[in-house]
C-alpha cells in the first residue's frame, strides 16, 4: 500500500488563506466568480469564499472565472473541466507534491471504509445486487487481497562468498503472479533466472524473492523481466545475468483477442549472458523452454 499522507485541518485553512491571497491579488479587488468540482472542490471553495470577501460561489462552471479542486491527483477529474478554458487551481498538486502517496482529507473520514464504498459502487455499477449475501462482505475481502497481494513480505538481498564458484547457477519454474496495468486482469507464468557469480552468491530463496517482489503490483511483463535483472546486477556485481518469463495474460484471454492458452515470452540478459552465445544457449538449453 502507498503511504498515506493525513491532512489536517489547520493545514487545509493556511493553503486555503493563501489560496485567497493569491486570488485577491490576481483579481485587483474585482469579485471572482468561482466553481468547486464536487466534491472536495466544493468544500475548499465554501471555506474560501468564508475567509475571503468578493469571492462569489456559482453552480455552473461555464460562466466561473476559476474552477477550484481539493487535490490534481491522476488528471482525469481535471481533463473533463478542460473544455471550459478557465483557470483551474488545486489545493494539492501531486504532479510536484506527495507523488505515489495516498493524500486524506479530514471530510474523506475512514480510507479503508471509502476504498470499499468505491468497489461497492464498481459492482452495483456493472448489476449487480450488493446487498444479497454473496457480495455482502465481497469489497472488505477484495481490499485486503489487493492489499496483501501488494505488500510482498520484505527481504533482505542476503550475500554471500562464492568460495570460488564461478559456473553458472540457474532457477527454473518460479511461480509468479501480477496484474496487467492497462486491464488490472491478472496475468502469471513461470521465472528463470541465471547469474554468474564474481565473488559472491546469493542465497537460493532471494532469487524467487526478487521476481515476487516486482510482480505484485500493476505490471508488465516485460518491465518485470528488466527490474529482476537489473536489480541482480546491482546487488551481486555479477559476470552476468539472464531472465526470462513465461506467461499467460488473462487480459488477452478472457477479453479482446479471447484466445486461451497463449504464452508471452520475455528475456533480458546482462553482461556475459548478452556478450557471449554460448552462455547464453547454454541457459536456454538448462531452462528447457523448447519443450514446452
Amino acid at each position: 500500500m502507498n503511504e498515506q499522507y493525513i491532512v489536517t485541518w489547520s493545514e487545509v485553512y493556511e493553503r486555503i488563506q493563501k489560496l485567497g491571497d493569491a486570488i485577491k491579488q490576481h483579481a485587483k479587488d474585482k469579485p471572482v466568480k468561482v466553481y468547486g468540482i464536487p466534491r472536495g472542490g466544493s468544500i475548499v471553495v465554501g471555506v474560501l469564499a468564508a475567509m475571503v470577501k468578493d469571492i462569489i460561489i456559482v453552480m455552473d462552471p461555464k460562466i466561473a472565472d476559476i474552477i477550484i479542486d481539493d487535490i490534481y491527483d491522476s488528471g482525469t477529474t481535471a481533463k473533463g473541466y478542460e473544455k471550459y478554458k478557465k483557470q483551474m487551481i488545486f489545493l494539492y498538486d501531486k504532479r510536484t507534491e506527495y507523488n505515489n502517496t495516498w493524500v486524506v482529507f479530514p471530510w474523506e473520514g475512514n480510507p479503508s471504509v471509502d476504498v470499499e464504498d468505491n468497489v461497492r459502487r464498481l459492482l452495483q455499477f456493472i448489476g449487480e445486487d450488493t446487498s444479497r449475501e454473496g457480495l455482502l462482505e465481497t469489497p472488505k475481502r477484495y481490499v485486503k487481497f489487493l492489499t496483501e497481494f501488494t505488500n510482498p513480505p520484505e527481504f533482505k538481498c542476503t550475500a554471500f562468498d562464492s568460495e570460488g564458484m564461478d559456473e553458472m547457477i540457474v532457477q527454473t519454474d518460479i511461480s509468479f503472479y501480477s496484474f496487467c496495468e492497462h486491464h488490472l486482469a491478472p496475468f502469471f507464468g513461470e521465472g528463470y533466472i541465471a547469474y554468474i557469480p564474481n565473488g559472491k552468491i546469493i542465497g537460493l530463496s532471494k532469487l524467487a524473492r526478487t521476481l515476487e517482489f516486482f510482480s505484485r503490483r500493476p505490471q508488465n511483463q516485460e518491465r518485470i523481466t528488466t527490474q529482476v535483472a537489473e536489480y541482480l546486477q546491482e546487488k551481486l556485481d555479477p559476470i552476468g545475468v539472464g531472465v526470462v518469463l513465461r506467461a499467460r495474460h488473462m487480459c488477452m484471454e478472457m477479453r479482446g483477442v479471447e484466445k486461451p492458452g497463449v504464452f508471452t515470452t520475455t528475456s533480458k540478459m546482462i553482461g556475459q549472458f548478452k556478450q557471449d552465445l554460448n552462455t547464453k544457449h547454454e541457459f536456454l538449453k538448462l531452462i528447457r523452454l523448447n519443450g514446452k
